[in-house]
């Protein structure tokens, strides 16, 4: 498969993934998977899944590098919202990373 190929591959991925946590009719669980998929790829959720997490995140049992290298992959996204860039900041300097 050419890297064209895997762009948009991973596009469906993604787009799929906001769809499940979107969907009234998915499952809870299928949700939380569809969210940490999401933020594994630097992707920012808080927007639209707070059904799922509250208002604060629980990081127990995640990898808090990975967390927190998901959030300032959030700041550096073109494609964030300047909310979400905030709170991604604010989380960051909850867990005390820089």
């Amino acid at each position: 498969m050419d890297s064209t190929s895997d762009q948009k591959d991973l596009g469906n991925v993604i787009r799929g993934h906001k769809a499940n946590l979107h969907n009234p009719n998915t499952s809870q669980e299928a949700k939380k998977h569809s969210k940490e998929v999401l933020e594994e790829l630097g992707i920012e959720t808080s927007g639209f899944v707070s059904e799922i997490s509250g208002p604060d995140v629980n990081i127990e049992g995640k990898n808090p590098g990975n967390v927190a290298g998901g959030y300032k992959a959030t700041l550096h996204n073109p494609n964030v919202s300047e909310k979400a860039k905030e709170r991604a900041q604010e989380k960051l300097e909850e867990m005390g990373a820089k």
